[in-house]
């Protein structure tokens, strides 16, 4: 799953793609980002948004980095969340 919507297929505008991204309520540490391969303004927009990402502090890795493979569950909005095992 994704936890940051870029919105880009309703093809609202490069700085709307980068805005929605960048501001995005749930964009932290283990973000995944969804973007579509046929959208038409991404290709303008992710360089500024990788440039934004890496200035806010964020460093861009594979999702299989990301993905909880054990010990997890998910919540009503899609997101893992890593559970603690109970002894």
């Amino acid at each position: 799953m994704f936890s940051v919507d870029s919105l880009d297929w309703k093809e609202r505008g490069v700085e709307s793609e980068i805005n929605q991204v960048l501001n995005h309520k749930h964009l932290g540490k283990g973000s995944i980002i969804l973007f579509h391969n046929d959208a038409k303004y991404t290709p303008d927009a992710l360089g500024t948004i990788i440039q934004g990402l890496k200035n806010k502090g964020f460093e861009i890795v594979p999702v299989s980095e990301l993905i909880y493979k054990e010990n997890y569950e998910m919540d009503n909005e899609g997101r893992q969340k890593l559970v603690t095992p109970q002894i």
